[in-house]
This record gives C-alpha cells, sequence and structure tokens, in this order.
C-alpha cells in the first residue's frame, strides 16, 4: 500500500490511491494508519482519485476513528496538490466531487498554494442539521458546566458550530470541544470552532474537529466562522483566517459562497507494511 503525505498548516493528511493496492480501505485500517503510534500517523485519510462522471475527479475523506467526512477545505487541497504532483492537473481549474458536494480547485504555480471554491455556507438547521424548529441557527445559547456559550451554527456540506470567546485557546477547544461535537442537537455530530474576531478583516480560531479531535487548522472550519463573522456584520467579505498552524485567506460571495486559498507542504512517501494492521485498535 503506497502512501503520500502531505500537510497544509499543520493539518496532515495521507493520499491512498485505489490503484497501489488491492481490496478495500476499512475502518479499522483507516485507525491504524492514522495513529499517531501504532501507524504513519494524520489527521486523517483521502483515497482517491476514483472514478466519476459528474466531475474531473471524486476523492472521499476520511477521519482517524474510521468515520467518512462529507468536505474538507485542508484535505481537498491537499488531494489536489497530490493531483498536481502526479502530473494529473496543470494550473487551469478543475472539479473535484466529495461526499458533501462538488469543488472547484485550482493549483497556482510552484504547486505550494492552492485555491478551493468551497461551495455556499447556509445557516439552516434543517441542512446543518440542528434538532428544532426550521430556522437559522444564529446567536442561540448552550449550556456547559454552568456556563452558558453563544454560538452559531452553519453548513459547508458538513456541519459547523461557531462559538464566540473574548480569548480563544487550545485548552478551552480540548476542554469544551468533544461535549459540542457530540451534544443531542447536532444529530450528526458537529465540527466546532472557537473564534475571536480580531477586526474587520481578521478572526482567529482554534479548532475541534468531528471525528479527529483538536486541529491545528481547518479549510472548512475556517470557512464557517469568517462566514458567521460576516453574516453578522463583523467582518469584511475578505477575511484572514488565524488558526494554531498559519492563516487561511477566505473571499466570501453576497451569496456566502466561500473561496479558500492556502499553502499545502508535501511531507513524505512511501510504503506501508501490511504487519501493521495486525494492530487491532
Amino acid at each position: 500500500m503506497k502512501f503520500s503525505k502531505y500537510h497544509a498548516l499543520g493539518n496532515d493528511y495521507i493520499v491512498l490511491n485505489p490503484e497501489d493496492f488491492e481490496g478495500q480501505l476499512t475502518p479499522s485500517q483507516v485507525k491504524v494508519i492514522c495513529h499517531r503510534n501504532y501507524g504513519v500517523g494524520s489527521d486523517g485519510i483521502l483515497l482517491g482519485p476514483l472514478e466519476t462522471s459528474e466531475c474531473d475527479f471524486a476523492v472521499r475523506i476520511f477521519n482517524p476513528d474510521g468515520s467518512e467526512a462529507e468536505k474538507s477545505g485542508n484535505g481537498l487541497r491537499i488531494f489536489s496538490r497530490y493531483l498536481w504532483d502526479k502530473g494529473l492537473v496543470q494550473e487551469e481549474p478543475f472539479t473535484i466531487l466529495t461526499a458533501g458536494g462538488e469543488v472547484r480547485c485550482q493549483v497556482h504555480p510552484g504547486g505550494k498554494s492552492v485555491t478551493v471554491d468551497m461551495g455556499r455556507v447556509s445557516f439552516d438547521s434543517t441542512q446543518i442539521p440542528v434538532k428544532g424548529p426550521p430556522r437559522e441557527v444564529i446567536n442561540e445559547k448552550i449550556a456547559l458546566n454552568d456556563e452558558e456559550l453563544t454560538f452559531c451554527a452553519a453548513t459547508i456540506g458538513n456541519p459547523h458550530c461557531v462559538i464566540f470567546r473574548d480569548e480563544v485557546s487550545e485548552d478551552e477547544a480540548r476542554r469544551w470541544g468533544p461535549l459540542i461535537e457530540t451534544d443531542h442537537r447536532f444529530p450528526n455530530r458537529t465540527n466546532v470552532q472557537f473564534m475571536k474576531v480580531l477586526d474587520r478583516s481578521n478572526i482567529q480560531i482554534e479548532i475541534w474537529e468531528r471525528g479527529a479531535g483538536y486541529t491545528l487548522a481547518s479549510g472548512s472550519s475556517s470557512s464557517a466562522a469568517a462566514a458567521v463573522a460576516y453574516r453578522l456584520g463583523l467582518c469584511d467579505p475578505q477575511i484572514a483566517v488565524h488558526t494554531p498552524g498559519g492563516k487561511i485567506d477566505i473571499t466570501i460571495s453576497s451569496d456566502f459562497s466561500i473561496s479558500i486559498t492556502g499553502p499545502v507542504t508535501k511531507i513524505a512517501e512511501g510504503s506501508i507494511s501490511t504487519e501493521m494492521f495486525s494492530m487491532s485498535l
């Protein structure tokens, strides 16, 4: 099983091409491969390119717990760079089909920066989804450990919960992230962002990613947080999102369609030994 590994601002993914191994990738294999001690170690796996008649390419995105994600901005930038490295794309735009819908991607000269048109953000509770009556989920309350937090929920093909804070920290993301991810009001669980608005062009976030845990950067999380800041009139449509791993640049159109641009770094290529799968997690 050959693999390629990349990171986007510290958010690392392993790319597996189905042509490079026999059989089907299983959730148990995903867990072992992503494990930092027993496997190669990563925040997820990108399986592709897959055949599709709807787009130029298709990809499946797996979380370290073996579950499947609908969409990942960083993962899509990484997968785009992989396609570019393999000579399957040039510097013209191309499309990728995900479980969360079609996206348009473009690798910039040199391959180290990629733009992804993520699609349109919605705050509609029925689309995210969030339990309760149909509504836009804006400035609602959630109680955690005797503290009441204000949040907005959104989807860009996968669910997000954006928590407003005067200051953000890794400790807070790790403490409250798993509680919010699995809160009863989010039937499909949710990604969680703790957001501080710095000024009209900059926000800072800490991220708890559904199925992955604390994460240094996330394209879809950055998109959701920026969209919330813009929806509430706190920021302009050009927003730099500052994550622990670095900066992602977001452009928001009038209909809340999102474009993200950020770096991608290649880490390694190699082969996975079948002996690794003797470990059951």
